[in-house]
């Protein structure tokens, strides 16, 4: 499956149809994430895919909930639907670190982040996510991380977060399934090899436990140990 199918921003498998009864049996969506989506679809139609879908920021704000996070962080923020739904699952004093290089999509976050009411929960880093992650210290100080940004860089990314998150912590890391690229040989693209190599560095990581969910576009979780 690929976005040239029509078939975006669902879970993998899943009919319109059937996606469509999904949502509609989740908690609504608000306002300020539909006219985000819309916004994202309008400017950057050719990179909207990109976006989480309803169903996927559901899951992440109640996870983050769930799990009393105080503390977290993404990699790859594009124009801010998914820090919306982690910044909504932390407490009023708790802290989300986005790392972005781009000016121009976060712009669009900037706008939304305050509509939603978490903009002051949030501190946008515009760099290249592995120089703002190593400029940080070393130790535990995270609850929760979240990565969604260049496929080629997971294993990277990954390296750095996982000592940073507390025992107990989660990360999860989106387009694991590479819309089902990864178990296709003939898809040997850097960003399908990119996933196919994290996937099964993350699965022989000892620090973690994990399971890989068909959310979305293959949500990883993990539980730091």
């Amino acid at each position: 499956m690929s976005y040239a199918d029509g078939v975006t921003r669902i879970s993998e498998s899943l009919s319109p149809q059937l996606h469509d009864y999904l949502v509609e049996h989740s908690s609504p969506v608000d306002q300020v994430l539909l006219d985000l989506a819309a916004e994202t679809e309008r400017r950057f139609p050719d990179r909207a895919g990109m976006q989480i879908g309803a169903e996927q920021g559901l899951f992440m704000t109640a996870l983050t909930r769930l799990s009393g996070a105080r503390d977290a962080v993404e990699v790859g923020t594009f124009t801010g639907y998914s820090s919306i739904c982690l910044a909504r699952g932390l407490p009023a004093d708790g802290r989300l670190l986005a790392c972005d290089i781009s000016e121009e999509w976060t712009s669009v976050a900037h706008d939304y982040w305050r509509r939603a009411g978490v903009a002051d929960r949030i501190e946008l880093k515009l760099a290249p996510a592995l120089e703002t992650l190593r400029a940080l210290a070393g130790q535990p100080q995270f609850d929760l991380a979240f990565i969604d940004a260049d496929k080629e860089g997971y294993i990277g990314y990954w390296e750095e977060l996982v000592p940073r998150i507390r025992p107990g912590g989660a990360l999860l890391v989106d387009n694991v399934l590479s819309h089902g690229r990864v178990i296709d040989p003939a898809e040997n693209g850097s960003a399908v090899q990119g996933i196919r190599d994290f996937n099964d560095h993350a699965l022989a990581d000892s620090r973690v436990d994990l399971v890989m969910l068909p959310i979305g576009d293959g949500l990883t979780l993990a539980r730091k140990k």
